[in-house]
């Protein structure tokens, strides 16, 4: 299973958050150089992560972005459910219809095979993934997030 570029992107945008000191706010556009994405599509994540309350985003002098405490505890599992959202893993109803869903059983053996791999992830958490403080981010390349969202 692939994730979409926004659910990539607003895991970046976690765990970039994940690593900071909690000493300052950082600022959607620090974070957006450290993930090498355009600062529009790490706001449009931010914001679904502070729908989420996952992320606190405050604006003016003093503002930025931190991780909150549900942030850190959440599950990976429920992040990628949320984020990705409830569409199959193939377009088996898109515009116009695959002619074989009617007799198809292939659309619900994906379907069992994408709640596995959410399951898989459902123990995992923000917390774990960044325990051993390694800073693992800088300056990237830039990647091309044209469909992010």
């Amino acid at each position: 299973m692939r994730l979409t570029k926004f659910t990539d992107l607003s895991l970046r945008v976690v765990l970039r958050l994940a690593h900071s000191d909690g000493s300052r706010r950082i600022t959607a556009r620090e974070v957006a150089g450290s993930v090498g994405a355009p600062h529009t599509h790490v706001a449009k994540a931010v914001s679904r992560l502070q729908h989420l309350e996952v992320v606190d985003a405050r604006r003016g002098r003093g503002g930025g972005l931190t991780l909150t405490a549900f942030g850190r505890q959440a599950s990976i599992g429920w992040m990628v459910r949320e984020l990705e959202g409830a569409g199959d893993v193939v377009g088996c109803v898109d515009d116009p219809p695959c002619p074989l869903l009617r007799g198809c059983r292939l659309r619900g053996a994906l379907r069992v095979a994408q709640e596995a791999f959410f399951v898989s992830l459902d123990p995992l958490t923000v917390a774990d993934l960044v325990q051993d403080g390694t800073t693992w981010f800088g300056p990237t390349l830039p990647r091309s997030y044209s469909d992010a969202g």
